[in-house]
């Protein structure tokens, strides 16, 4: 689930620093996203089953877990948050009001947390030594994360309290309402936001509080047509928005991302 110690290019404190796909058939995974965004796979160790990053122009962009199936779990991405003590961190989010589902366990990649917060959105939790940040960008990069839930500003007063936010230097971490979103800005980046949109109980998965993450495409009208035909199916057909052209997709197993071209949301 986690990337090797050298392998992500950086873990900054209380934002969004890696994504992980739990997958029931991580080959079926495969040959889902390496042609539909340019990825090569590289295998690594894991006690649980077969794991793989997803490496674009040498650089590991995300991971691929099979582990959907043996911990029954649904088929997701996860988004995983920067923190300097996973301990602490999960204990915050008992205490706020969510739940701790695996861990804390220690990998090589370092220590990480399942979680969910109080509407039930999954996230990750990963401590491992900080890097100097350098944003990823281009087609098959994942370049934003947007939690939409019922309550937004409810979870974003978890989430401020499980990362310190407000404690935090002020020259470097911001949150602020913009757009209809409460957005994380982190050395004047937009780094993550939460947005209303799920519907408690939905049973349609696009709709249920969850992290959303964007992978870059240079067309998403082509890339959404390419999903279909490698075995995906639409949740949103592509659409202009305020940060170009969006769609909303489902891989081979159900797994929900988003494709989009243009400025990152929230840039």
């Amino acid at each position: 689930m986690t990337p090797e110690p050298s392998a992500n290019p950086c873990c900054v404190p209380a934002a969004p620093c890696w994504v992980s796909l739990l997958s029931r058939d991580v080959l079926a995974a495969e040959a889902f996203y390496g042609p539909l965004l340019g990825w090569t796979f590289r295998a690594v160790p894991s006690p649980w089953g077969r794991l793989v990053h997803g490496v674009l122009d040498g650089t590991v962009v995300a991971g691929l877990a099979e582990v959907a199936r043996r911990w029954e779990f649904p088929v997701a991405w996860t988004t995983y948050f920067g923190t300097e003590d996973v301990d602490d961190a999960a204990e915050r989010v008992r205490s706020g009001g969510g739940t701790v589902a695996v861990g804390p366990l220690t990998l090589d990649g370092g220590r990480i947390v399942l979680a969910a917060d109080g509407q039930n959105a999954a996230f990750g939790l990963w401590q491992a030594p900080a890097r100097p940040p350098r944003r990823l960008c281009g087609p098959g990069a994942p370049v934003w994360t947007e939690l939409r839930t019922y309550d937004p500003f409810a979870a974003a007063l978890f989430y401020g309290r499980v990362f310190d936010w407000d404690a935090r230097d002020p020259n470097r971490y911001e949150v602020r309402y913009e757009h209809d979103r409460v957005v994380l800005r982190i050395d004047g980046r937009a780094a993550a936001a939460v947005r209303g949109g799920g519907v408690e109980g939905a049973p349609e998965p696009a709709l249920r509080p969850r992290w959303h993450v964007y992978f870059e495409t240079a067309d998403v009208d082509r890339s959404t047509e390419a999903a279909v035909r490698l075995g995906g199916r639409i949740a949103a057909p592509p659409a202009d928005s305020a940060y170009g052209r969006v769609a909303a997709v489902h891989d081979r197993e159900g797994g929900l991302f988003h494709l989009v071209s243009g400025p990152p949301p929230g840039t």
